[in-house]
């Protein structure tokens, strides 16, 4: 992940978690992301989701429903986490998209 990259994710208290080469795994409280292409200043950026008690959880929508889904495990999501998984992905992007207009 590059400098200018890290420090525009740090504005928004997004936080780098594991990086490998060709991806990374951002986080914040307990919203997570996969951005692909680590070593490309603006990544794209993978399904949001939620680190539960029952490990990782993605945000899944059925028929209107909002579902965290994880290996073995779905449970309906509550409008709280919804609404901190929706704000975390919109951050992520504005700070991405911020990166790649600055090259």
């Amino acid at each position: 992940m590059s400098p200018e990259l890290a420090a525009r994710l740090a504005v928004y208290q997004i936080q780098l978690l594991s990086e490998a080469k060709e991806y990374s795994i951002v986080a914040r409280d307990a919203c997570f992301a996969m951005l692909y292409r680590a070593d490309d200043p603006a990544p794209g950026i993978g399904s949001s989701g939620l680190m539960t008690e029952n490990g990782l959880a993605y945000l899944v929508w059925r028929e209107g429903e909002a579902y965290l889904v994880g290996k073995g495990n779905e449970v309906m999501a509550t409008a709280e986490q919804v609404e901190a998984i929706r704000s975390f992905a919109e951050d992520l992007k504005t700070a991405i998209k911020a990166t790649d207009e600055h090259r």
